[in-house]
């Protein structure tokens, strides 16, 4: 735990929403270095447990953290004149995806968070950081690389824990940043790499059909001329400039 703070280098001013603080080992560290603690913990036992702790700074809501309004907590949780707004977690596995979307929309819509340190399970933290032309490049790396800079920072193996799991864990750092470019539609951008995505492995000319059949009745060889895109890529080349502007000419051949 030690390292994932040393990591997260905490600041005196600095204020913090947590998710999934658990027994609360990082946070009573982060707490003591001065930062403010606001923690969500859906394990009412758990929250207890911490609350029962009082922990200076720190204040432990009960409740899902997808059923919460991120900024929203932010907002009623900051002091005037106060510092960086930022986040830390332990993302549980088969809601790091809808988690993660969250974060990413709040981002978006408000801007409110200056960065986030994430433990994941090493899958999906590959699927946070990947690249154009791996297999963990997808519809998460892509997502979030919209509005952030992502890092591997450790590797955590399954003796850090009690009692260990059977997977491997990463932390991850994500630094947000504005977007790197202009979607006119979000909707149709999100919609649009979603479904070329579940068609990787083929060329683009066949993987755009069923959403060029969506948005127009334009053949998908004249969209990715439009766009300036060599049908025989595959999905998994695009980066972010080539999906927007694919994206952007769905927007102008809609309805044709």
């Amino acid at each position: 735990m030690a390292k994932v703070v040393d990591v997260i280098q905490p600041g005196a001013d600095d204020l913090f929403l947590e998710i999934g603080p658990g027994r609360g080992e990082l946070t009573a560290r982060v707490a003591a270095a001065g930062a403010r603690v606001v923690a969500v913990e859906v394990d009412r036992d758990l929250a207890a447990r911490v609350r029962g702790e009082a922990l200076p700074g720190v204040q432990i809501l009960t409740g899902d953290v997808l059923d919460q309004d991120l900024a929203h907590l932010v907002t009623m949780a900051r002091n005037p004149g106060a510092g960086r707004a930022r986040l830390i977690g332990n993302l549980p596995y088969n809601l790091s995806s809808p988690i993660l979307g969250a974060v990413l929309r709040a981002q978006h819509r408000t801007g409110c968070f200056t960065d986030a340190t994430l433990m994941l399970q090493r899958e999906v933290a590959d699927r946070v950081t990947g690249v154009p032309a791996t297999r963990a490049y997808g519809p998460l790396a892509i997502q979030t690389r919209m509005f952030a800079d992502a890092e591997r920072m450790l590797e955590v193996p399954p003796g850090a824990f009690r009692p260990p799991p059977r997977v491997r864990s990463a932390v991850v750092r994500l630094t947000f940043r504005p977007c790197p470019v202009e979607v006119r539609d979000m909707a149709l951008f999100e919609r649009l790499v979603r479904s070329v995505f579940t068609r990787r492995r083929k060329m683009l000319l066949n993987a755009l059909v069923p959403f060029a059949r969506m948005v127009s009745t334009i053949e998908p060889r004249e969209m990715l001329a439009l766009a300036g895109i060599a049908p025989d890529r595959r999905p998994d080349t695009l980066d972010l400039p080539e999906l927007a502007r694919l994206a952007d000419t769905a927007v102008d051949v809609r309805g044709r």
